[in-house]
Parts: C-alpha cells; structure tokens; sequence
C-alpha cells in the first residue's frame, strides 16, 4: 500500500529539502517507486538537488492547482540520478519530481490570491494511483499553514527537522502538538547540523524525551554539505560519508 511521508521543519534553514530528497532517493534505491512533490510554492528549490533545471519544466504544481493540467502531467521522472549510486539500482526502481514552479509571476499570484488547499489531498492521491507509487514524500513549506496541516493530517509518517537551536525547539514542540492532534501514525525526529563531537546516544535522549516522540537520526554539521551548496543528493555525492551512514537509519524507520 503506498505511504504518505511529509518531511516538515517549524523553520527555514533546517536542511529539511536535502533531507527529503535524501530520503526519497534511498528509498527508490531499496527497489520502490517514489515521488517527491514541492508543496512549498512560495519558495520552491528541491528540483535543484536533482539536478533539474527549471527551464524543462513544462507544467508545475502551481498549474494543477489552479486547474490547468492533470496532477500526474507535472511529474518529471528523475530517475536517472539513482544511476549514481556505488551499486545498481533495482530494476523497479523510479524517482518522479513533481516541482512548484518558480516563475516569479506565478509565486507573485501565490502570494496574493492563494490556491485551493483542499485540492491537493485529491491531486496527491491522484498522484499515487497514477505513478503507481509505493512512497509519496512531501517537502513541505516551513512553518504552520493550511498547506502543512493538510499534508500532517493524511500522512503516514511525518519526519521533523530541527537544529539544536532554542527557537527550533519550541517550534519543534508545536509541530509535534499539531502532528499528535492529527492522530499521525509516525512522527519522528531528525536533527541537524549539529557540532561536532557529537554524543548521538545523549542527544536523542535528551530530545526524546523532551517531545516524548522518537529521534530517528542526528547529523553532524558538514563542511562537505556546505561545499556541495545543494549541487546534488549528498548520499549519492558522498556514499561514504558520515553523513550518510546516518540517513539509511532514518530511512529504515518509515512504514
């Protein structure tokens, strides 16, 4: 049965879009089929990590939800990148990108007429049925909105990201309010950038217990993540990184 994963931060600058595509991407690598939707179309970017220029991009989330196309016409199949990987990929593996698009007049429209929420609970069924999907991952837009509430409530597993930041933390903790309001089956933790050394055993506890939800991976800040400057999926930049020996954990741990 295809699973709904949102990948959500209270704030912006958590890492939450390379996280996400890290994810989708080893996921795909296990043999499924996956697909990423941008809904953060105020400030649209997870197309760059898969090396997708916005000049190929013919129709974009903004297009279905203001009714011009058919949900499924905006998926781009991206599947190209598992290619590398150090090991082959399954031959049932596939990747589909669905981006919002970053036309400034279409934000702009965004911005001051909004869209009909409630159409995208349609469109990312319509998505899974189409696609054939076994994973659905939704990066979404940082904060509380309409949008995020939407995409909590009819998700299978909401994956937090937080920096060890004050401010993270108390949004942190009203996202796990809402998300528990919502009756969502998973939530979890991730948190990022975090200086190095790290004691990963006394962080997760620490956390844990402080939202009273699991904490499925700690990432240490890396300069190598800074100098890919979103060139690409770190797991595929950088297979044997530290980084990376963590996110196959985070992975494991989604329905």
């Amino acid at each position: 049965m295809s699973k709904i994963v949102s990948i959500h931060s209270f704030r912006g600058g958590t890492g939450k879009s390379n996280i996400a595509a890290n994810l989708a991407v080893l996921t795909a690598l296990r043999g499924k089929r996956v697909g990423v939707v941008d809904t953060d179309v105020q400030s649209p970017g997870i197309h760059v990590l898969f090396g997708f220029d916005e000049e190929r991009v013919e129709r974009a989330l903004n297009d279905y939800l203001w009714g011009r196309c058919r949900i499924e016409e905006t998926a781009y199949d991206v599947s190209a990148v598992l290619a590398q990987a150090p090991a082959p990929a399954p031959a049932e593996a596939a990747l589909f990108l669905i981006p919002s698009s970053l036309r400034t007049g279409e934000i702009a429209r965004v911005l001051r007429e909004g869209y009909d929420v409630a159409r995208l609970n349609d469109g990312f069924r319509e998505l899974q049925r189409a696609l054939c999907l076994d994973y659905l991952f939704i990066d979404t837009h940082p904060g509380v909105n309409e949008e995020t509430l939407l995409s909590i409530a009819i998700s299978d597993a909401l994956v937090i990201v937080l920096r060890a930041d004050n401010q993270d933390y108390q949004g942190t903790a009203v996202t796990v309010d809402l998300a528990q309001r919502l009756e969502t089956p998973r939530i979890m933790l991730v948190v990022n950038k975090v200086l190095e050394p790290i004691d990963v055993d006394a962080v997760s506890q620490r956390i844990s217990q402080s939202y009273g939800v699991p904490v499925a991976g700690v990432l240490p800040l890396s300069e190598d993540m800074v100098r890919l400057a979103s060139g690409g999926v770190f797991a595929l930049a950088h297979p044997a990184h530290r980084v990376t020996d963590v996110l196959p954990g985070v992975a494991a741990q989604l329905p």
